[in-house]
């Protein structure tokens, strides 16, 4: 995985591109995966863990988004992956949700073991987006699993 950050951030780099994320189950992984890379300064602008619904509000997604299709859902990670890269103003947004194996007291809805992921280019107005069942033992390794995927799909976007 590291070969692949380091190519995503070398393309970043030489393309004068900037990109942010705004993360919920994923608690930051991604985003700290990039900054294990040097030059990651260059080209990463913010990240945000919004764990709750009420900061994911706060950062911009839309209330009636959340309502409408859960906080677990494909339109919210699009939100998310959108309000990140307007806040920033970055070239591209990455929006995580969803639940790593787990049943969440406060958001009974959707699968438990599904993860929504959306990333958005902002130049060229377009979202590329993911759905990933979580197949691993541990949530470490889930983790993982998610930050893998999203690697891949950045790497094929740019």
């Amino acid at each position: 995985m590291t070969n692949k950050l380091e190519e995503i951030v070398k393309k970043l780099t030489k393309e004068n591109k900037t990109i942010s994320t705004m993360e919920s189950c994923t608690g930051g992984g991604f985003v700290n995966a990039i900054t294990n890379i040097e030059g990651a300064s260059e080209v990463l602008k913010f990240s945000a863990v919004t764990y709750s619904n009420e900061y994911k509000i706060k950062m911009g997604v839309d209330k009636d988004i959340i309502d409408k299709y859960s906080v677990y859902s494909i339109q919210t990670a699009k939100d998310m992956s959108k309000k990140i890269s307007d806040f920033t103003n970055s070239n591209y947004g990455v929006g995580i949700t969803g639940k790593i194996n787990r049943v969440d007291k406060n958001n009974p809805f959707g699968s438990d073991n599904i993860t929504f992921v959306s990333i958005y280019d902002k130049d060229n107005d377009k979202y590329y987006t993911m759905s990933i069942e979580m197949i691993k033992s541990t949530r470490k390794e889930n983790k993982e699993l998610i930050i893998n995927m999203i690697a891949s799909l950045l790497l094929n976007i740019l």
